[in-house]
């Protein structure tokens, strides 16, 4: 879906044409909604470490299973 924002919002968030952007809604204010720009590859990979020991050590993903409709 292609959404117009204002010049304002397209230079205060540096957005370029084909940027990818969340729109969320506020749920306690009708009417109101933010907007960020989505992290690219590189953001998301540095905020990797952060979830580091996380997860038990005997934990093992079973890409199988997380597939499997039911």
């Amino acid at each position: 879906m292609a959404v117009r924002l204002p010049a304002s919002i397209v230079e205060a968030l540096e957005l370029r044409e084909g940027d990818d952007i969340e729109i969320e809604i506020a749920v306690d204010a009708p009417r109101t909604f933010g907007i960020r720009k989505k992290p690219g590859a590189e953001a998301l990979l540095e905020r990797l470490p952060a979830f580091r020991g996380k997860l038990p050590a005997d934990f093992r993903f079973d890409r199988n299973e997380a597939n499997e409709r039911g």
